[in-house]
């Protein structure tokens, strides 16, 4: 299999969207451009119900190809590393699932090889797990009602950047927050590979507005692309291969 480097957008929201286009097919449309999309839906501590705001937290995750998960505020810090480390492994389980195809048949998937074999290229997927670059961006939903709960989000994000630097493949992160100033969304954090000096931009975030999920995923998904062009005009000595950067 090709090392290639996994790119995954990370929604932190407690709410519906209610502006502009679905973000459930924005999402997809993500997908298809090859960046995962996973949710991680904050409920209040004292919230007993999942409000109808967070429906739309698992269909923008399942649309995506990425995994969601709701979780109380107190809990952030651990969920974001699951969730993460979930869709690494998730994707990774599908670029297998590929492979088998080409050597085995169309009809072929790891379930279907029998145990002995599946624990074996699972084996081989955990260490890709550990190996492979991961480029991480954090999308933090700012409107009115997330006020209180940007600290925690926060510490969530540095308790990540900490957790995952202690793979051996490299890390790339930039978090963007929605809904921006004068855009759908702005920059919080450019692409670096530690988050743990956010706790300087973190305070300047202000939330209020509305909630444009789905043209913040859209714009969000061009970020990884602009980061590509710009290392292939950089990089003319192999053309065609993106490097996590230079």
């Amino acid at each position: 299999m090709k090392k290639g480097t996994l790119k995954q957008i990370l929604l932190i929201t407690d709410g519906c969207s209610n502006k502009g286009e679905d973000p459930a097919a924005t999402a997809a449309l993500a997908h298809q451009q090859g960046v995962t999309v996973n949710v991680i839906g904050i409920l209040d501590d004292d919230q007993t119900e999942q409000p109808e705001g967070l429906e739309e937290v698992e269909d923008i995750a399942l649309s995506g190809g990425g995994v969601s998960q709701l979780v109380y505020k107190q809990s952030l810090s651990q969920t974001v590393q699951m969730v993460t480390k979930q869709a690494m492994t998730q994707t990774l389980q599908g670029f297998v699932n590929q492979e088998l195809k080409q050597i085995l048949g169309p009809n072929q998937n790891l379930e279907d090889i029998e145990p002995e074999k599946r624990g074996e290229i699972m084996e081989v997927v955990e260490d890709m797990g550990e190996t492979c670059d991961l480029e991480v961006l954090v999308l933090v939903d700012t409107s009115a009602s997330m006020h209180d709960k940007l600290p925690t989000v926060k510490e969530a994000l540095i308790d990540l950047s900490i957790s995952l630097n202690a793979r051996i493949g490299r890390n790339r992160f930039c978090i963007f927050s929605f809904p921006g100033k004068r855009k759908d969304i702005q920059k919080v954090f450019d692409w670096s590979p530690k988050l743990d000096s956010i706790s300087t931009v973190f305070p300047k975030l202000s939330s209020g507005g509305i909630t444009p999920t789905g043209p913040a995923i859209r714009e969000a998904m061009y970020q990884f692309g602009k980061k590509g062009l710009l290392r292939s005009l950089r990089d003319e000595d192999e053309p065609g291969m993106e490097e996590a950067w230079n």
